[in-house]
This record gives C-alpha cells, sequence and structure tokens, in this order.
C-alpha cells in the first residue's frame, strides 16, 4: 500500500512522522516539511497503534535532502537498503541539526528539562563527506562466500566490493587481505578491526591510506583471528599527551576514528574543571572498557588521584589493567563486574568519590546505579551517552536524586546515521 503524506517532524532511530488518516506513520528516508509517497510496511492493514513506512518517491524536497554518497544504504526503491546509514539522504548540516533536535527532544520528553544541545563535528568529516570514519566493520558472508550486508525486509544479501564508511587504513587492509574476493564459509560472520594510524601528537586531520599498519590490525571471521592479531594498539593524543591502549580485536572500542581523542579530551577538561587542582580526588570509571578515559584521568587529574573503574567484560578489564601497567600507573583499582553488584563493595578509601564518570551501553545505567551513584554523595557525575533516550530517563533520575544538569554536548561520531554521542555534566 501507498500513500501520499506530509512529513511533520523528526522521530526516533532516523525516522519522520506522518499521519495517514489520523494514524502516526514512522518514514524512513524522509525529512520534515516534506511530501513524499510512502510504501507502508506490511502487514499495514492491522490495527496498530502506528505504521512504519519507507520513502519510494519525493514530490517536494527539503532543502537538506542530497543523493545518497552511499546509494546502497539507500531507500529500497532506490536501489538501497542495505542499512548502515540511515541518513545517508541528509546533508551534513542537516543531520548535525537532525541530531541535535533529536537530544534536546528526548532531553524534555523523558528527563524533564528544556536544554538546546550543541553538536560538534568530527575533524576531518566534512572534508571526506562523511565517509571513511569506521575502523570497525562487520559483514555476513553470502551464499557465493562474498563478504555482504542483508537487504532490509528480504532474506537477500547483497555481496559488497567496499564499504565508503571505512578509514582508508581498513580499506587497504581489505584489498591486502583480499577480503572482497570472498572465500568465507556462507553465513559467516566477518569483522575488520583497523586502529587508525597517527603520527606522534597528531590530534586531527584525515587519514591519507597506505600507512602500512604492519600486523596491527585484525581479520576475524565468527569470531576467530583469520589475519592480523588479536590484541590491537591504539594511540590517542589528549590534550597534547599521548597514550597507548592495547583492545581486543573483537572487543569495544570507539569506532570513530577521532572518537577517542575528542571524548577524552572533553572528559578530562569537564573534570578538572570540577576539581579546580584538588590534590588528591577520588574517581570512579563505570563500563570502563579498556580504559580510554581511566588513562588520563589518573595522569592529567590531581597529584595523588585514586579511581576505581568497573567493567563487566572481562577481556576488556584485562587489557585495561595492561594498559595501566604500561603506564607506570598503581594508581586505578580495576576491577570485573556487573557495575551495580560491584558498587556494593567499594573499598572504604574509594567509597566518596569526588567525580564519577560512567559510559554505559546503550540501553544506559539505569535507575538503581544511579541512585547508588548518588548515595556515594559524588558531588559531580560525567555521563557519556551514545543513545539519547537512555540518557534522558537517567537524567530524569538524577535530577530527582538531587543533581541539576550543568552541561551538555553531542558529538557527530556516527555520520551518515541517526546516532549521536552525547555527554552530560551533573553537580549537586
Amino acid at each position: 500500500m501507498q500513500a501520499e503524506v506530509r512529513i511533520e517532524r523528526y522521530a526516533d532511530q532516523g525516522r519522520c512522522v506522518a499521519h495517514i488518516d489520523g494514524r502516526v506513520v514512522f518514514v524512513r528516508f524522509a525529512l520534515p516539511g516534506e511530501l513524499v509517497r510512502v510504501e507502508l510496511d506490511e502487514p499495514h492493514d492491522r490495527d496498530d497503534r502506528f505504521w512504519t513506512g519507507e520513502v519510494v518517491e519525493v514530490i517536494e524536497a527539503s532543502e537538506d535532502r542530497v543523493s545518497p554518497a552511499w546509494p546502497l544504504a539507500g531507500p529500497l526503491a532506490m536501489g538501497g537498503g542495505v542499512g548502515g546509514a540511515d541518513l545517508v539522504h541528509v546533508s551534513l548540516q542537516g543531520q548535525l541539526t537532525w541530531k541535535a533536535i533529536t537530544v534536546s527532544e528526548q532531553m524534555s520528553r523523558l528527563g524533564h528539562i528544556d536544554v538546546a544541545v550543541p553538536i560538534e563535528r568530527m575533524p576531518g568529516d566534512e572534508e571526506l563527506g562523511g565517509l571513511h570514519w569506521r575502523t570497525r566493520i562487520e559483514m555476513i558472508a553470502d551464499e557465493q562466500g562474498r563478504p555482504s550486508m542483508r537487504r532490509r525486509g528480504t532474506h537477500n544479501r547483497v555481496a559488497l566490493d567496499t564499504m565508503p564508511l571505512a578509514t582508508q587504513a581498513l580499506l587497504d587492509v581489505a584489498e591486502r587481505e583480499h577480503v572482497w574476493d570472498g572465500g568465507f564459509a556462507p553465513g559467516s560472520q566477518i569483522r575488520l578491526s583497523v586502529p587508525e594510524p597517527r603520527a606522534d601528537g597528531m590530534e586531527s586531520g584525515v587519514s591519507s591510506g597506505n600507512h602500512g599498519n604492519g600486523d596491527d590490525y585484525a581479520v576475524l571471521v565468527d569470531g576467530e583471528l583469520r589475519a592480523g592479531s588479536q590484541l590491537l594498539t591504539e594511540r590517542v593524543t589528549i590534550n597534547g599527551r599521548p597514550f597507548t591502549y592495547q583492545v581486543d580485536a573483537n572487543g569495544f572500542w570507539q569506532i570513530h576514528r577521532q572518537a577517542p581523542i575528542a571524548l577524552g579530551a572533553h572528559v578530562v577538561d569537564l573534570v578538572n574543571g570540577r576539581l579546580q587542582g584538588a590534590p588528591a580526588p577520588v574517581i570512579w570509571d563505570l563500563y570502563s572498557g579498556s580504559g580510554l578515559f581511566a588513562l588520563p584521568l589518573a595522569t592529567m587529574t590531581g597529584e595523588r588521584t585514586r579511581m576505581l573503574s568497573v567493567e563487566g567484560a572481562a577481556v576488556a578489564v584485562k587489557n585495561a589493567q595492561r594498559n595501566l601497567r604500561a603506564a607506570g600507573l598503581t594508581n586505578v583499582d580495576a576491577r570485573t563486574g556487573d557495575v551495580s553488584h560491584t558498587l556494593l563493595h567499594v573499598p572504604a578509601d574509594l567509597a566518596k568519590p569526588d567525580v564519577v564518570v560512567l559510559d554505559p551501553p546503550r540501553a544506559g545505567a539505569r535507575a538503581k546505579v544511579c541512585r547508588q551513584i548518588a548515595a556515594s554523595g559524588a558531588p559531580t557525575v560525567v555521563y557519556i551517552a551514545c543513545d539519547p533516550t537512555s540518557l534522558a530517563r537517567d537524567t530524569a533520575t538524577l535530577i530527582a536524586e538531587g543533581y541539576e544538569l550543568s552541561d551538555i554536548r553531542s558529538f557527530d561520531i556516527y555520520p551518515m546515521t541517526h546516532h549521536v554521542e552525547t555527554v552530560a555534566l551533573f553537580v549537586r
């Protein structure tokens, strides 16, 4: 079933809102103000609260609409449908507007606070047209053993011979390892992880490729190493100071080539702004991964900073401990475990944090952990969020526990997608 609709406003998950006969329709590949023809997803005739659909024709276009830079990720009706870039039809400036408005609306609706949210584009992204930023990609092997992505709404797998969102360094590795030639077992999961090559002290700019990563890359098939190294080295310069991390090739790391730099610098600046030179602060780093924030916080805050870091993934904690030892840091108690459970057994000398930094998964920290943070008496909370809905819900909890939102900023570390990273500062 098709229908002609006027698009009204942004919604979540890269969609926009329209109405058909009073019923809400969430439309993919649309923009507010546009007049479009939409193909409704089946089944469209049942008594659902809302329908979903996708643009098949643009009758009156928004000024923010552009031709998809990666057509395969565009609308099905225009030869796309593989996913991975649901804002590929939106100009780079339009993407920033979309994300800033979305975060503000979620903070208002679920966080019960009205706030304008500035958003920052990463260095190099405009020059690259919003492409070539991913240092990790995942694909599935099709029936012929070629890397592919599944076309939405079908069982069809579309073979790939490149990945426009991948960094040039990753594309170089894929070419060198003959990834696009195929030869994989049908249905196998293919993952490439390639740290961004950086010169010492390089904090911004664009990789030009052909850096020769040596063996500092990984091609994994169904989680098993096919080529490269299981343990990868990430080098990040934060506020002029270099840090080295070893991370598991199959584990979590910020995937935008510039995200570790931008987020690390902003978090350190927020923390130091609140500590005001305190010589011996206590800092908690929750959902701490391989130590992205722990290393700079342990070295760039007070002279005698003491830290507790907590992470659920054992491999990540093992790497964090290795990274701390390599940096000569003995002031971080890095623990493996569920965050809420671990906070029930904090050593007395770390039980009263001056600052809590948390970077939870997409579902957020949730009310229990937020209340535990509040119960610690921490005067400052720095919350890094990859999902504005979860951030907004946890904001409501923190405000109810006596905090106020002091600062908020978003970072566009997922160009061409609806995803956005937001850092919020809460103070008592």
